[in-house]
């Protein structure tokens, strides 16, 4: 049940889907995997708008580089603590009434079925395919949704996976796509692709609005262009291709 302040705290989102989909947001459990340029605007929405745990993976500590897009760690943080306990501590000041679990370790294969095996939806705030694969995989053979986004300087990439329904990652991008351990990237672009992939988590659970599915969204903000391109799957994919 919602208590008397949620009522309150939550009063124009709830004109949009009701108690009954504030609920939901209060009995979900999400994790946003890297707590950088992405992670920071997806966390702070999915804190402000009330699900009720998130966990944040990430292995890093904040540095001097990251602070022109990583919203939530700031000049006190750099080189002292994880990313992790940064963004804790910011996001339960924002909102005391939600859980947050701070996990700092790097996903991989042997560690993932540990941190993400009872989670309703895996947000992909990473910036390499390596992970983003070992990721795919496991949400494929799990059936949880993943919502995928990628940034590099005015330009973001947006689409929601939905296991046995739309097609996974290895399906849109069959061999790796990393461009080097340094690119460019203007704040304001992981901002805004990490706003949209928070609002297709509040979409999903809620079942209020469309999804970015079937389909990958790329935005050019330089130019104020947006094209939807749909995408099928690969019925040879090594990923999703027997489900």
């Amino acid at each position: 049940m919602l208590t008397e302040d949620e009522l309150i705290r939550y009063d124009r989102q709830i004109m949009i889907f009701g108690k009954e989909g504030q609920e939901k947001l209060k009995k979900a459990k999400v994790a946003v995997v890297g707590v950088g340029g992405l992670g920071s605007p997806i966390a702070i929405y999915l804190t402000a708008v009330g699900i009720g745990k998130i966990i944040l993976i990430d292995s890093q500590v904040p540095e001097l580089s990251n602070l022109n897009r990583q919203v939530l760690h700031w000049e006190p943080d750099l080189g002292k603590r994880y990313k992790v306990e940064s963004a804790k501590e910011k996001l339960e000041k924002l909102n005391s009434t939600i859980k947050i679990i701070p996990i700092k370790e790097k996903l991989n294969k042997d560690n993932i079925e540990q941190i993400l095996n009872d989670v309703d939806i895996v947000v992909d705030a990473l910036d390499n395919f390596s992970t983003r694969y070992i990721l795919n995989e496991f949400c494929v053979k799990k059936g949880i949704p993943l919502i995928h986004g990628a940034v590099e300087g005015y330009l973001g990439q947006i689409t929601t996976i939905i296991p046995g329904e739309t097609p996974c990652l290895r399906c849109i991008f069959p061999e790796k796509q990393d461009r080097g351990e340094k690119f460019p990237i203007v704040g304001t672009t992981a901002g805004a692709i990490g706003i949209m992939q928070a609002n297709e988590v509040i979409k999903m659970i809620t079942g209020h609005g469309e999804l970015i599915k079937k389909k990958l969204l790329f935005v050019d903000f330089a130019h104020n262009d947006f094209q939807a391109i749909p995408i099928k799957r690969n019925k040879n994919c090594p990923v999703c291709g027997s489900r």
